[in-house]
């Protein structure tokens, strides 16, 4: 974490500074009280008095001073440092592939960018504060308690073991518990997450008791370990408060006696307790700092997790930058398989190739592997073993970022953005024109009902586009993938909310603007891909059938049973 704080160094050496003036001030007020007691009172000298009080008070002004400046500095640090990890993170995160977002679910990323940030925010500030501020006063302190009494010197160096025995006790103790902690509240985050983005499924099957259940778990899950945590950590205070009243009554004990033979004054008792009382209050400082960097450092641990993670998919050291792709897609002998070597494969042996201004469609059951198939195109994840190529090239020598600028993408997930519905067509293009904004939307049929909102194209969409009918949105993914112009285009179920007759249109309209590019069209309806140049039949990860939809309806069975479960006898007489 420390290079987060590196751009910061004059402020985090600055508020430390500041500290040793504000610790100095205070170790001098004892002194002072000393001088008054001794010396003014005992002499009947009020001028002694008044000049002792006049100084305590100046002292205790610069004091303050050095300590109100600390905490600015101090804030400068703590916030700028605290930004820049976030920014760093969530930086992090958009460098990762779908396999590392598989593995990271939404609830612990939202966590690790926010509480987690936040309690190594405090260790830092409690650092610049109480790791200065507790050293200077216990070592300060207790030299000022044996130049004021060297008869009373053990008390302190008889108490301060005990304390730091039971600081270790209890920081061994509580680190893991707030391990623990953390763990529950990506738990929380997780179950909240889940509920808000699927509120109205939620709703839809009466599921609001089950919820209120799930998240009531969750949250007594987190309470219970909070709880356990606190209840070991809030030892420390009262154990170091007995330590302190027992070391009180100790000097008073042997102060007094010390007193009654002439051996001590008593403005050096009263100098001498409070002196005692800084050393035991500077340790109880650092208890609660050592407890704070003790839970800091399980948020420190699960943030470096996510710096340390290394996107899945990566760009190659001499990838391929300059190209400009033609859309020829090959794939040869594509195994894939989510979890690496372990399970079983998604694809399996996949081979076929698409040439330039053909459209391929791809028919399945569920769990077939057409989506996971068109994500390896982009390098959403890489293939197992064998290759995809592009134009002859494999995809892995290609640069990424280019790569995907030439595939436009509407996915199965529709994903729109806050914003107006403008911004959303040209999330991929941003200075792309209003000419070619509005050609893209009428290309995906969406024109029409953009239009007749009120502030059309200027429309503000909420989160996730909920103001927007299923069908509507997925309009908008069409159009936001049409916009790029991309060589390639992906069209992932991504008409399944569409009717029949709006569908029919679009597939009209892409036919003039795919002309010379590749598509690739997953869908559920035969009928959306009955003109496709080359269909794809995949059944368990495996190519069962490929052609025309006139020789699969004459050559496959299983494209024959699709054919005939959606539009009838699925003989070859009806092709």
């Amino acid at each position: 974490m420390l290079k987060f704080i590196k751009p910061y160094w004059r402020w985090a050496v600055i508020a430390p500074l500041l500290m040793v003036l504000e610790v100095s001030m205070d170790l001098l007020q004892p002194r002072m009280v000393q001088r008054i007691v001794d010396e003014g009172i005992a002499r009947l000298d009020l001028n002694l008095v008044l000049q002792t009080g006049l100084l305590m008070f100046g002292l205790a002004v610069v004091g303050a001073f050095g300590g109100m400046s600390n905490g600015i500095f101090t804030e400068l640090v703590v916030q700028s440092f605290g930004a820049d990890l976030r920014l760093e993170l969530f930086r992090k995160v958009q460098t990762f592939s779908f396999g590392n977002l598989d593995e990271l679910e939404t609830g612990q990323i939202i966590t690790r960018l926010t509480n987690d940030v936040t309690q190594v925010q405090d260790a830092v500030m409690m650092t610049l504060r109480i790791l200065v501020r507790a050293p200077l006063l216990l070592v300060g302190s207790v030299v000022m308690a044996i130049v004021t009494s060297p008869r009373l010197a053990f008390l302190p160096l008889v108490l301060m073991p005990i304390e730091l025995a039971a600081v270790v006790w209890i920081v061994r103790k509580a680190t893991p518990l707030y391990v623990g902690v953390q763990a529950r509240l990506d738990d929380l985050n997780q179950v909240m997450q889940e509920n808000l983005a699927g509120v109205r499924v939620v709703k839809a099957f009466v599921r609001g008791r089950h919820e209120e259940a799930r998240f009531g778990q969750a949250n007594t899950n987190l309470t219970d370990q909070s709880v356990r945590a606190a209840r070991t950590v809030a030892f420390m205070p009262a154990f170091m408060m007995l330590t302190m009243n027992m070391g009180v009554i100790a000097v008073l004990w042997f102060g007094g006696k010390q007193f009654m033979l002439g051996n001590m004054q008593l403005g050096q008792i009263i100098a001498f307790v409070n002196y005692l009382i800084i050393t035991l209050f500077s340790l109880m400082m650092a208890s609660q700092l050592i407890i704070q960097l003790a839970r800091a450092q399980a948020s420190a641990r699960r943030i470096q997790e996510v710096l340390d993670s290394q996107p899945k998919v990566q760009n190659h050291p001499q990838a391929v930058q300059d190209f400009t792709l033609q859309g020829r897609v090959a794939f040869e002998n594509v195994t894939f398989n989510y979890q690496g070597e372990e399970g079983d494969p998604v694809l399996k042996g996949v081979s076929f190739s698409a040439e330039p201004g053909q459209t391929v469609a791809l028919l399945g059951t569920t769990g077939a592997g057409k989506s996971s198939l068109v994500h390896l195109i982009p390098r959403f994840y890489d293939v197992s073993s064998g290759r995809v190529t592009l134009d002859g090239q494999d995809v892995r020598q290609l640069d990424l970022h280019t790569l995907r600028r030439s595939i436009g993408t509407a996915l199965q997930e529709t994903v729109l953005f806050s914003g107006s519905i403008r911004d959303n067509i040209r999330y991929g293009r941003p200075d792309a024109p209003e000419e070619e904004v509005v050609a893209a939307a009428k290309a995906a049929q969406a024109h029409d009902f953009i239009s007749a909102m009120p502030d059309g194209y200027d429309t503000q969409l909420g989160q996730r586009g909920v103001n927007l009918s299923g069908g509507q949105k997925q309009r908008i993914a069409i159009a936001r993938a049409i916009l790029l112009k991309p060589a390639i285009l992906i069209l992932d179920d991504s008409t399944s909310a569409v009717d029949v007759e709006t569908e029919t249109k679009i597939q009209a309209a892409l036919e003039d603007i795919m002309q010379n590019r590749t598509s690739f069209v997953i869908a559920q309806r035969i009928s959306t891909v009955l003109n496709a140049d080359k269909i794809l039949v995949l059944d368990d990860g495996q190519i069962a059938a490929e052609g025309t939809h006139r020789q699969l309806l004459a050559n496959s069975p299983i494209y024959r049973e699709i054919y005939a479960s959606q539009l009838g006898n699925g003989g070859p007489n009806n092709g």
